[in-house]
């Protein structure tokens, strides 16, 4: 479900609607029964969690002064993430 954000051009009240993304976008206002627009908002963003790497690090020493294993010196070995059965 999405919430999406409207306006009627008649009135001009605004109101949210939470919303399938392949529902048709909604036409008439609530309150007047006048004809409605979908507005663009920013929403909430895109967050994503969890242990994601960029794929151009190596190691994390620069970064923490220790490697991803806890070495203090420059593995010569592929991250953790990236060793076959880690």
């Amino acid at each position: 479900m999405v919430t999406y954000e409207y306006e009627c051009v008649e009135c001009g009240h605004t109101f949210e609607m939470k919303q399938s993304i392949t529902e048709p976008p909604l036409e008439k206002c609530p309150k007047c029964s006048g004809n409605v627009k979908r507005l663009i908002s920013g929403g909430t963003g895109f967050i994503m969690k969890g242990g994601f790497s960029s794929p151009q690090k190596t190691c994390s020493f620069q970064e923490t002064g220790t490697t991803c294993c806890g070495q203090k010196e420059r593995c010569k070995t592929p991250r953790c993430g990236d060793r076959p059965n880690a």
